[in-house]
């Protein structure tokens, strides 16, 4: 009996372990994904090519953290891509029609623009009392359409934009592209808030059990409230400077990029049903669809497999947390505690 009931403390403390950094296990996938697609395309292990890797995640990154807190409150955002094509189309236009706006004010028009598309999904979500798929579904769709209202269906082209606003994601003062130095602001912002302010440590309470959020005194609908005008406010950000790095604003800008945002959560250990999450874990998740995409290009293999494998990746981060979250419970039933 001693001898089983050793070992099952054993096979509790691994799973603890492994709960605990499961980030971990992300980069060791990430790791062999690597080695594997270097043997196929020895060109994937360059500098240059790992610099190509992260310009295409940053956007991804951004957008991704602002995801990241509405889903820990049990909620999710469907309206990001949405959002950041409307503000892309309105920043663009305005810098055109007004080319001595510098590109910090068109950094702080773009995320103003998003906090309140941000806060329109917000109230409908916290005082409409509806779910969140269903109103950031219909906001979908409403920004989307406000984009062509906006535009006319015309598009801002390379030649239109000042040479400070297409500079803005793509220069290199510091050494690496500002696209890249963005979202690693973005991501120690994000990490501090979090871990180290009470309205942070907020959002995880309201996830893991809003009832009991409630009782200790905690806002839970100005929490809920604020996690969408941040995702919104960080899709402002992300807008610019996708307009500024592909040097146009389409009406198809950011066209299904909502499922990529939802792919790097889920993917990087943000448990779905709400309560946990990490920002290390979104970051990883991020890269490793991003070495994904990379990959399938370079071993030519067509890139509609990238929504597949973007698909079958959800899928199995779903099917992960649903067997934590099962597990979790029963040890809860023993005693043990996480």
């Amino acid at each position: 009996m001693n001898a089983t009931a050793s070992g099952e403390s054993e096979s509790r403390s691994l799973f603890l372990t492994l709960v605990r950094f499961r980030e971990l296990s992300i980069l060791i996938f990430i790791l062999l994904l690597i080695v594997a697609v270097a043997i196929k395309a020895p060109a994937f292990l360059t500098a240059e090519n790992f610099l190509i890797i992260l310009l295409n995640i940053s956007i991804l990154v951004i957008v991704a953290l602002g995801q990241m807190m509405v889903i820990i409150t049990r909620g999710i955002d469907l309206s990001v891509s949405s959002m950041v094509g409307l503000v892309a189309m309105m920043v663009s236009f305005t810098v055109v029609a007004f080319p001595a706006v510098s590109p910090p004010l068109a950094i702080l028009l773009g995320m103003f623009l998003g906090a309140i598309l941000g806060s329109f999904n917000g109230v409908i979500i916290t005082a409409g009392k509806v779910p969140p798929i269903i109103a950031t579904l219909g906001t979908l769709s409403i920004y989307r359409g406000m984009v062509f209202l906006y535009s006319g269906g015309t598009w801002i082209n390379s030649f239109e934009m000042p040479d400070s606003y297409r500079a803005l994601a793509k220069a290199a003062p510091l050494g690496a592209p500002n696209i890249i130095l963005f979202a690693v602001t973005v991501a120690l912002l994000v990490f501090l808030f979090l871990n180290y302010t009470r309205p942070g440590r907020d959002i995880y309470a309201v996830g893991s059990n809003p009832e009991a959020a409630n009782v200790a005194g905690i806002p839970v609908q100005r929490t809920i409230f604020m996690v969408y005008v941040i995702s919104g406010l960080l899709s402002g950000l992300a807008a610019v400077l996708w307009a500024s790095r592909f040097e146009s604003a389409q009406t198809n800008t950011a066209l299904g990029f909502e499922l990529q945002t939802v792919a790097a959560c889920v993917v990087g250990g943000v448990n779905i049903f709400g309560g946990s999450g990490t920002v290390m874990g979104v970051i990883l998740g991020a890269f490793l669809l991003g070495t994904i995409e990379n990959a399938l290009i370079l071993v030519r293999i067509s890139p509609f497999w990238q929504l597949a494998a973007q698909g079958l990746l959800i899928l199995i981060a779903v099917i992960v947390d649903s067997a934590i979250r099962r597990r979790l419970e029963q040890l809860s039933g023993t005693g043990e505690t996480a």
